[in-house]
């Protein structure tokens, strides 16, 4: 019986450990390493700061099977994903990486080992590619494993030949591939694995990592070669299961049955249908995975790329002919069959379907007038003889309706029409620049090298835990982004020593202040950063005296700053607890910061917290703070810490073993901060602050200990201030400003009736001015002074005197001209008000719109008011 993809997932990891490398959990989709990636794309990436000599990891041999997105590419159109059979947005990538040890020999042996003996693929249809000018590889293959010469093929450096980047670690790649036989249709004279007839199928890329290419193009060898290897599980248990498409392996057979449930649509029954039905399937686990790692849908970035995949299945649906939310039900099916390997599925189930279904349906509120809308530009097009829509029609799609893109270029290509992409692309600059029109990263690729150089020699322990005081050699310091020998007096410096107590900026809370001091200086300290693997950078100023590379040097907290940030991140993990007692568990962790003045928790959420839901929260904070709970930490594998019920970060990183912070039984969580002894030292929790931050993400801020109490204090003093003004008591204030509010709604009622008065006067005066063009009964007056709520009821006023007719009314008002259009509904066939209003606001240097029979605008010309009015005329005379 063919192997099942939950066994061939295992088998691979299984094999490595026993030879020596660690198992790493797969890292969240969202890159922590590399801020020019929108998403992890392959196994290696959450490793690159590993291969690049900027992190150390206490393994030089690791396995993994990594969540991997890729959206764009050489390989990767999303057009392409549902149409053939190997191409998907979501995917598995299993990977053995040696950082150091071992290199081609080992890396070639292990794969066929994996491959031909215990995967069982038959030797005779596995051919293996190397680049043209790796002798060594080649070698390996044929007097090492055994293959035959026409079996181990030299390719060009575009098909085997590796880079990070233009500069940086490279190496030659050697790939196997499963030959499926002759390909009667194949039109190449030489067909080899690098022809795309269908014959070839690489399922593994086994990447040596053996040189540093410079600016120049020069390659050097590298002190330590590594290796990089990828392996696709759906490509593996696709031919392990013996079928042509990755859609037909049990990855997707349980989502796919689903589907066709949903849709009462079989596979099989329709080509086009077929493609729907993968689409579906394939955006399903892209979506359940991208939103359980904390993705949202969004306009920029990330969310973006989540709404347009989601949109697009949406869209498929509808082609199947279901009209109402069903990915989340779908999601639902790649959660039973993904939650093996990926337990946190389970744990984010409702929060996942949930947010699908919202997402999805407000979609579909929009996705049947913009379908109307694009039906009628095929049907103009079409008349016409044309094949392209204009990119200004595309983008009202887009902006609209929230037509992705590629979404208009899928419904048109079905008819052979093209989108006009310059012309979109010029009218999304006159809107907010959007996430698919450029994703420019977050910083830097590489820390640092003044710190990468330091870093190679000095690794920094930290005894802050226990301590706030430490004896210490100065190992390095850094002015003005140079390495020293020594810093003087009025310097800022960074100082790098080998033992610290002060904490390193991680995980939200900020870093420690305080002083480090040397026989002959004091260097104040005003932040604590780790910026590239173990190492610790003191950030301050020296005060006095010169600093020396070293000097033995006393290192010093600042006892009131840590005691301030350890209340309130403690408080910060009493929060979170509370929060997800009282409005559920889908309230997950977004971000937070924790430092000595004050605390901030970002967590998912669609709606504000009510006020009873915060004074809820703050209860139970203050209740567990009033009951001393204590406070314990222990170190734990991390699976064993999570299966114990330790909240995860879910975009945090965390090594095999991760430090476990304990409140009682109330807050269990992963996290490397400082901490109370036991909850009483919080004193007091206050939140003073709940606002919204991005679509479902919510913000609290919140005080601890006796920050808390000096808010609360000022609280007060500004109740008995406002109190005495009104010359009540504090309790009497809601009555007296109740009784204040009414006062002025009726006051302004009596000023909306002596307005409404005028306003007939003056509406009175002005139909004397009415006269008939093009047999349309039409009044255009100044009357300066009036306001534009005011304005638009003296339009209405005056269109009600006149039955039938169109009003223009203009109000000069500080150099400024506000204009209103009003037109009778019995004429709005023949002139639109928001028509006319563009038209006559452009002539006084303004701009304006709205309904066909009522308008507003303005400008900034008083002067030729005159001809606006002559022009609004014109227009109406033209009919």
């Amino acid at each position: 019986m063919a192997l099942g993809a939950g066994e061939i997932r295992e088998t691979f990891l299984r094999f490595f450990e026993k030879r020596g490398h660690r198992r790493v959990a797969s890292a969240s989709m969202i890159p922590d390493s590399d801020p020019t990636l929108l998403f992890v794309n392959a196994g290696m990436v959450p490793f690159k700061n590993v291969f690049l000599g900027e992190e150390v990891r206490d393994y030089d041999r690791a396995t993994s099977s990594q969540k991997c997105m890729r959206v764009s590419g050489k390989h990767n159109d999303l057009e392409n994903v549902g149409r053939t059979p190997r191409h998907h947005t979501f995917f598995e990538m299993l990977g053995n990486f040696s950082f150091g040890d071992y290199f081609k020999r080992e890396a070639i042996e292990f794969a066929w080992e994996l491959v031909a003996q215990d995967l069982g693929i038959d030797p005779a249809r596995l051919v293996a590619t190397v680049f043209r000018e790796d002798d060594e590889a080649y070698d390996i293959w044929r007097d090492g494993i055994g293959l035959p010469s026409e079996k181990v093929i030299r390719l060009d450096e575009a098909e085997n030949f590796w880079s990070m980047g233009a500069t940086g670690p490279c190496g030659p790649c050697s790939e196997i591939h499963v030959d499926f036989g002759v390909n009667a249709d194949c039109t190449s004279t030489v067909c080899d694995p690098s022809c795309d007839c269908g014959r070839w199928l690489e399922i593994w890329n086994l990447v040596f990592m053996q040189f540093d290419r410079d600016a120049s193009g020069k390659k050097t060898p590298l002190p330590k070669p590594s290796i990089d290897t990828g392996a696709g599980l759906e490509r593996i248990a696709a031919v392990l299961q013996g079928v042509s498409s990755n859609y037909d392996t049990d990855l997707f057979r349980g989502i796919l049955a689903r589907a066709q449930d949903i849709s009462g649509v079989s596979r099989g029954s329709d080509s086009e249908k077929d493609v729907s039905l993968n689409v579906v399937a394939d955006h399903a686990r892209a979506i359940t995975f991208l939103i359980g790692d904390g993705v949202l849908p969004g306009n920029e970035g990330r969310g973006y790329v989540l709404r347009r995949i989601l949109r697009r299945a949406a869209r498929h649906g509808v082609l199947l002919g279901i009209e109402k939310p069903f990915l989340f039900q779908v999601a639902d099916a790649v959660i039973d069959e993904m939650a093996g390997a990926y337990p946190e599925l389970s744990d984010r189930r409702d929060y996942i379907t949930d947010r699908i279904e919202r997402e999805e349906a407000r979609f579909l509120e929009t996705l049947s007038k913009g379908l109307v809308l694009l039906e009628e530009h095929v049907a103009e097009l079409s008349s016409r003889g044309e094949t392209t829509l204009a990119g200004d029609a595309v983008f009202r799609l887009y902006d609209t309706f929230g037509f992705p893109v590629d979404l208009t270029a899928d419904i048109l290509r079905g008819h052979g029409i093209e989108l006009d992409q310059a012309g979109f692309d010029a009218s999304m600059q006159v809107q907010r620049e959007r996430a698919r029109a450029a994703w420019k990263g977050s910083g830097d690729v590489k820390a640092g090298e003044v710190y990468s150089r330091i870093a190679k020699d000095v690794a920094t322990t930290f005894t802050g835990y226990e301590q706030r005081r430490a004896e210490a050699k100065v190992e390095a310091l850094i002015v003005e982004g140079r390495v020293c020998e020594v810093a003087k007096a009025g310097d800022a410096v960074e100082v790098v020593v080998d033992v610290t107590p002060f904490y390193a900026e991680a995980g939200g809370q900020l870093g420690d202040r305080g002083e480090i001091r040397t026989a002959d200086a004091c260097v104040s300290v005003s932040d604590t950063q780790r910026p590239v693997g173990e190492l610790v950078v003191h950030r301050g100023r020296v005060e006095k005296g010169e600093i020396r590379v070293d000097s033995a040097a006393e290192l010093v907290v600042g006892d009131e700053a840590r005691e301030a940030t350890v209340r309130n991140h403690s408080g910060t993990h009493l929060l979170h607890a509370a929060l997800r007692r009282v409005v559920g568990s889908q309230a997950m962790q977004k971000g937070s910061l924790v430092g000595p003045e004050r605390l901030r928790f970002d967590f998912t959420h669609d709606a504000p917290l009510t006020r009873d839901e915060i004074e809820a929260i703050e209860d139970l904070a203050n209740e567990w703070i009033e009951a001393n709970l204590a406070g314990e930490t222990r170190e734990m594998a991390y699976a064993d810490a999570v299966e114990a019920g330790a909240i995860a970060i879910f975009e945090e990183k965390y090594g095999d073993q991760v430090r476990v912070v304990s409140f009682g039984d109330v807050s269990t969580e992963l996290c490397g901060g400082t901490h109370a002894r036991a909850t009483g030292d919080i004193g007091l929790l206050k939140i003073v602050s709940e606002s919204g931050i991005a679509a479902g993400v919510r913000r609290i801020e919140a005080l601890t200990g006796r920050a808390a109490l000096l808010y609360m204090r000022e609280q007060e003093r500004l109740l008995r201030s406002v109190a005495a003004k009104l010359k009540v008591a504090p309790a009497e204030l809601p009555d007296r400003v109740d009784k204040l509010l009414e006062e002025r709604r009726a006051q302004d009622r009596e000023i909306e009736q002596l307005k409404a008065a005028q306003r007939q006067s003056a509406s009175s005066d002005l139909t004397s001015d009415v006269v008939e063009i093009a047999g349309v009964r039409v009044l255009s007056a100044r009357v300066d002074g009036v306001a534009g709520k005011d304005l638009r009821n003296m339009v209405d006023d005056l269109r009600a005197k006149l039955g039938n007719g169109i009003v223009l009314l203009a109000s000069e008002q500080g150099g400024r001209i506000a204009l209103a259009v009003g037109v009778t509904k019995d004429l709005t066939d023949r002139y639109r008000a928001g028509d006319l209003m563009r038209e006559i606001a452009g002539i006084v240097g303004g701009k304006g719109g709205g309904r066909p029979d009522f308008a507003q605008g303005g400008g900034e010309d008083p002067g030729r008011l005159d001809e606006a009015f002559e022009r609004f005329e014109a227009l109406v005379a033209e009919g």
